[in-house]
């Protein structure tokens, strides 16, 4: 079955075309970092990885986006994309937690089994993170914390991935240079077995953690 995978969680805007069946393989998918750029970047690369896949809309029987966390902006971009596309096709929607693509890519990344703690920017000098097992499976989070908070959870972990601990190496030393964001394959594959089974659509709640920032008056005031 044709599945769609879009992430606008992080600074990396991501679409892809899998085919979930009893494995999952890539028919096209498409990366680009932009942070500002998810509105203007990220239906080309919906457009190219259907070619790639030599697929129209319509041959889609599914779609996969990230929840987040991430910050407000970037993030609804691939959530109402998601949600208009799958209300228009009339197929169903899933919805994935993006540190968790991140924690499985990172887990599948290492040769020495242990504890990983995934990060990603929060911006405001903080991050968005998680700890998983070997396997990729979330033990804690998503939560968002300054680094220097974190370092018992540190502690924890065999090991150090994603964007968030790339741009604070004071606070996490030795971090894996890849994966930095969560690629596309890792959320096909957390969503297969819903696919697979034909799962009704779910509501894409977003993983915000916090509360969006307004101006006021030319003011900064958190709603």
């Amino acid at each position: 079955m044709l599945t769609l995978v879009i992430d606008t969680a992080t600074p990396s805007v991501t679409a892809g075309v899998f085919e979930v069946a009893e494995t999952v393989a890539s028919k096209g998918d498409h990366a680009v970092v932009d942070a500002r750029g998810h509105g203007e970047r990220l239906a080309p690369m919906i457009d190219a990885s259907l070619k790639d896949a030599a697929a129209v809309p319509g041959d889609l029987a599914a779609i996969v986006v990230g929840l987040g966390p991430g910050p407000f902006t970037g993030l609804r971009v691939g959530l109402v994309t998601a949600a208009s596309m799958a209300d228009a096709l009339g197929i169903p929607a899933y919805g994935v937690c993006s540190l968790d693509a991140l924690g499985l890519a990172a887990a599948r990344s290492v040769e020495e089994p242990g504890r990983i703690l995934v990060a990603t920017d929060a911006r405001r000098k903080e991050v968005y993170w998680g700890l998983y097992d070997e396997e990729g499976r979330r033990l804690h989070g998503p939560e968002v914390e300054k680094p220097d908070r974190l370092q018992s959870h540190i502690a924890e972990a065999a090991h150090l991935a994603g964007d968030g601990t790339l741009l604070y190496p004071q606070h996490f030393p030795e971090a894996l240079e890849t994966p930095r964001f969560p690629p596309a394959w890792a959320f096909a594959e957390l969503a297969a077995d819903r696919v697979r089974v034909k799962a009704p659509t779910e509501p894409l709640t977003p993983l915000y953690l916090r509360r969006p920032d307004v101006h006021v008056n030319g003011k900064q005031q958190r709603l």
